[in-house]
């Protein structure tokens, strides 16, 4: 009613249905319902944004085990050769030291059935060999100590024999010189007599019984004499046989040392034969103990990698993959590097398994169904991954515990928990490019306004 008139028709006495124009002029009332609904979706939406949030990284990974040794391995070959037998087939349960292949081999050098016995002899040879090389050693040293001995006692007999020489030379020399005097004395008594003889004093006879007595004096001399030259010849003589049984005992000794110094040299060097021998000896022991391939632990044989019979195998080829049967579940799960800094040890963490039906709520985890618990155990420090760093989360012993059928290598969905944020402030910071809020290894987020700079400017690093 557009009230220019002051004739005022009541509502009462207006009957609408009779003037069509009326009805056309009025609101549908579906458009009016639509909008009231529309109004109330629009007030739940508006009240939605202040519900909390779990922030989260998402990330994908697979079923691994927390303990290298419980992962999948391969049975390596040590030695090359050609597969003569199989004792297993794929999927079958193995325990450790059951024997998996037995291989021949095929190198030359170990084709001889009795190499084993062979070399032992030729062991026993070379010690004793060894054995008479040591006892000529033996007799060479006594032998040398014999030379020695030896040399002392004839060096001390000939030191003897030149002092009794010094000595008799000493003594000639005195009788020497007392024959000299003799004659000295003889010859002046002689003058004298010849002398008081032309004076007539002295008959012809006293003064040829003193030339007499010069002729007996003067022999005397000369006997002295050459019993002196004798005696010093005699000193000469022991002076060089000496120094020649000095030079003799040195020549031998000398042969005797440099023999017993071969001998010793022929020993070594057969020792080190020996134990050259030995440790071929124990090669070829334990090089025949490498032709039954084992296992090295219990588990499943889940792929033969070499196949068929005669096939050659070269030295430290793979030959099958065993995974142990009660390995400690894990998950590896790769991060980018923005979100690397946000995880810790000890952190929360949801996952869905491929195989396993789930109903998942990324920001509600309270609500999602189908999804696992799990604690990080590791954040690796160098990316392994195309960029991406390698987390090990292990199952939260507070959680459901993991499904029992999980193999290695299955698919696995994860997310690690955050902070609690309202949903717009989490739209704002997915529209922004933000990362996460940090949350503390004490479980508590960055609310206050100091951290929240920091995370800002985080952020904008």
């Amino acid at each position: 009613m557009l009230n220019i008139s002051e004739n005022i028709i009541p509502e009462k006495a207006l009957k609408k249905e009779e003037f069509k124009s009326i009805e056309k002029a009025q609101s549908p009332k579906i458009l009016t319902q639509f909008s009231k609904i529309l109004y109330s979706i629009m007030t739940i939406i508006f009240l939605m944004l202040f519900l909390p949030w779990t922030q989260n990284i998402r990330s994908n990974g697979v079923v691994t085990s927390f303990l290298p040794e419980d992962r999948p391995q391969t049975v390596n070959t040590i030695i090359p050769g050609k597969i003569e037998k199989w004792y297993v087939q794929e999927g079958q349960y193995v325990n450790k030291g059951d024997t998996i292949i037995h291989l021949s081999e095929v190198k030359d050098s170990y084709f001889d059935p009795q190499l084993l016995k062979r070399t032992q002899e030729q062991v026993v040879a070379k010690e004793q060999a060894l054995k008479a090389t040591n006892n000529k050693a033996a007799a060479l040293l006594k032998q040398i100590q014999a030379l020695e001995q030896g040399q002392l006692l004839s060096i001390e007999k000939a030191k003897n024999k030149l002092r009794q020489t010094e000595l008799k030379l000493q003594s000639d020399s005195m009788d020497m010189i007392a024959a000299k005097l003799d004659q000295s004395v003889a010859k002046e008594q002689l003058d004298r007599q010849q002398v008081l003889y032309d004076k007539g004093l002295k008959s012809l006879t006293e003064l040829e019984q003193r030339k007499v007595k010069y002729q007996d004096a003067t022999s005397k001399f000369i006997s002295a004499e050459n019993k002196f030259l004798a005696s010093k010849n005699e000193l000469l003589n022991a002076k060089i046989e000496l120094n020649s049984i000095q030079a003799e005992y040195a020549d031998k000794l000398a042969k005797a040392q440099s023999e017993y110094n071969s001998t010793l040299a022929y020993a070594f060097d057969t020792e080190g034969s020996i134990a050259k021998m030995k440790n071929d000896l124990a090669n070829y022991t334990i090089r025949s103990g490498n032709y039954y391939i084992t296992a090295p632990k219990s588990g499943y044989v889940i792929k033969a990698l070499k196949a068929g019979i005669g096939e050659i195998i070269k030295e430290g080829e793979a030959v099958v993959t065993i995974v142990d049967k009660n390995s400690v579940n894990a998950v590896e799960l790769y991060v980018k590097t923005m979100d690397v800094p946000l995880l810790h040890k000890g952190a929360k963490v949801r996952l869905q398994f491929d195989g396993w039906p789930a109903l998942v709520f990324s920001g509600w985890p309270g609500s999602s169904f189908g999804t696992f618990g799990g604690i990080i155990q590791v954040v690796d420090y160098v990316s392994t991954n195309g960029g991406k760093y390698r987390i090990l989360v292990t199952p939260d012993p507070d959680d459901i515990p993991w499904p029992e059928k999980l193999r290695i290598g299955g698919g696995v969905y994860g997310w690690a928990l955050l902070n609690d944020v309202p949903i717009w402030y989490e739209i704002w910071r997915q529209l922004n490019g933000f990362p996460p809020d940090w949350l503390g290894e004490n479980g508590e987020g960055a609310k206050d306004e100091k951290s929240i700079k920091q995370v800002d400017k985080k952020a904008e690093y």
